[in-house]
């Protein structure tokens, strides 16, 4: 068994593990991939700020997420096709999500359905939609969940069309894969994820498939989003959907102050700084660049959380230090998804825990809760996004 002591070591063998189109899924941006890349490399930019000689003792990385008491501030982003990168995929990280104390978000495009995750986990799980044009869709689908026991509704607002994300159709990604000759000859080197594919019945879009007669071919995601994404959203459609779901909402994809001002004014509960990990606009800015300017916009009227980018607790760090209530994490937890399963999840997540509870102490702070700015160091000019 080898020894795992960072996320980097866990993408390692989910590449060794996983066929190459759901691996590419995983670790791919749109278009040239400048997003994807900064979002990473912009963390890297930021120092952390060392104190000595402070009582590191009763160190604690707890808090709250949406009122909800987490031991990490990290909930587990809502990624499609994710019982692609292991057999069962999404009912095995809301287990490990649910044993560790953070919360999962189960994607509307995720293979294991609302239903399949509520059977087979004891803890409520978030859910995740996207804007469709289907109202009948989108109220069966929202009923489907609040009978399932979820606890929020995450709305994805940054992806109204699929952005081009060139290895994805290089690779013709389906779910499941079609067995053309370039597939087979990856999937005999996958033995293991064929065996444990085999074993069970979910491979298809578990919330779409039985349940949309429209949809030309449920097994692409793009064809999907072509014909069902709402193109036309605007805030009214979006305070429908929340009206229509009831209860906690958190808004996922906003990059600018303005657009966070609208979502706290809509009556979100929490909002989400993210650029959908580079997999949109490429150009964009990096999430972690543009989290200072959103703090500052909304206050305390919503929390704000960040995702895109997170591949360490020291990543989770500066995210609080710049202002972030707390995170949400996507590649991190599939890499350990597709490496090891379940078990991969949890360490993933014990890895996350580990550097953020180190770094904090050698910050000379004991609570998550009591970071803040002075915690880092930031280059000049890197804040002056919208100036």
């Amino acid at each position: 068994m080898p020894v795992i002591t960072c996320i980097e070591d866990l993408k390692r063998l989910h590449k060794k593990r996983t066929p190459k189109m759901f691996y590419d899924y995983a670790e791919s941006g749109s278009y040239t991939e400048q997003t994807f890349r900064e979002n990473t490399s912009d963390f890297a930019q930021i120092r952390i700020n060392q104190r000595v000689a402070v009582d590191m003792t009763g160190r604690s990385t707890g808090t709250k997420m949406l009122g909800q008491d987490v031991s990490l501030p990290v909930a587990l982003a809502p990624v499609g096709l994710t019982g692609m990168q292991r057999a069962d995929g999404e009912i095995k990280a809301a287990r490990a999500a649910a044993k560790f104390g953070v919360p999962y978000t189960l994607s509307t495009m995720s293979i294991c359905s609302i239903e399949d995750v509520a059977d087979n986990t004891d803890a409520p799980f978030w859910f995740q939609i996207y804007t469709l044009t289907d109202d009948d869709y989108n109220t069966r689908v929202l009923q489907r969940a609040r009978a399932a026991g979820c606890s929020a509704l995450v709305i994805t607002v940054d992806l109204q069309l699929l952005g081009q994300r060139h290895k994805d159709l290089k690779n013709g990604l389906t779910a499941p894969p079609k067995f053309t000759v370039p597939v087979m000859l990856d999937l005999a080197t996958k033995w293991r994820w064929g065996l444990e594919m085999l074993g069970t019945k979910r491979r298809f879009f578990g919330n779409i498939v039985g349940h949309v007669d429209s949809a030309a071919d449920p097994s692409s995601l793009a064809s999907w989003t072509a014909e069902k994404f709402d193109q036309s959203l605007n805030w009214d459609r979006i305070r429908r959907l929340m009206d229509m779901w009831g209860g906690k909402v958190i808004l996922k994809g906003i990059l600018h102050p303005e657009d966070a001002e609208r979502a706290a004014a809509a009556g979100a509960d929490a909002i989400v700084v993210s650029n959908h990990g580079g997999r949109q606009l490429d150009g964009a800015l990096s999430s972690i660049r543009v989290l200072p300017s959103i703090v500052d916009a909304v206050g305390d009227k919503t929390e704000v959380w960040l995702d895109s980018g997170i591949r360490s607790g020291q990543d989770i760090l500066k995210a609080m230090a710049l202002g972030a209530k707390g995170t949400m994490i996507g590649r991190a937890y599939v890499n350990g998804l597709g490496a090891m399963g379940e078990a991969g999840v949890t360490k993933a997540l014990e890895v996350l825990q580990k550097e953020l509870d180190t770094s904090m102490a050698l910050c000379g702070e004991k609570s998550v809760q009591n970071l803040h700015r002075g915690n880092v160091l930031v280059p000049k000019g890197f804040l002056d996004t919208y100036t």
